[in-house]
């Protein structure tokens, strides 16, 4: 399975509003960088993995829709897979995509 392109447009133009961004196919889904630093990613498996700060893991793990992700049998700390149920509207997306692109923006920028 491939990435949902229409997320993938809708991510685009929210994460465009966090600065200049590059797109990268990884992970068998599109992922959008700012600063080189990976902040979501339009999953493969459908849905968005976002990335976070680790430090409210367990807070965002109790909404419904939202897992850790796992990759190659390890589950993450700080990336979480958000199912397409908690991505139905802008301002659902909006949330997750700016939680990915304020931690990426918090670390140090990649040349």
């Amino acid at each position: 399975m491939t990435y949902d392109e229409r997320l993938a447009e809708r991510v685009r133009d929210l994460v465009a509003e966090h600065g200049v961004t590059e797109e990268k196919k990884m992970f068998g889904g599109l992922g959008f960088l700012l600063g080189g630093n990976l902040a979501v990613c339009a999953s493969h498996d459908g849905g968005l993995l976002v990335r976070t700060d680790g430090r409210d893991t367990d807070e965002l793990l109790a909404q419904e829709h939202v897992e850790p992700m796992v990759m190659g049998g390890r589950t993450s700390r700080t990336w979480l897979r958000v199912d397409p149920g908690a991505l139905r509207t802008d301002d659902q997306l909006g949330y997750w995509v700016d939680r990915g692109a304020t931690t990426a923006r918090g670390l140090p920028a990649k040349d």
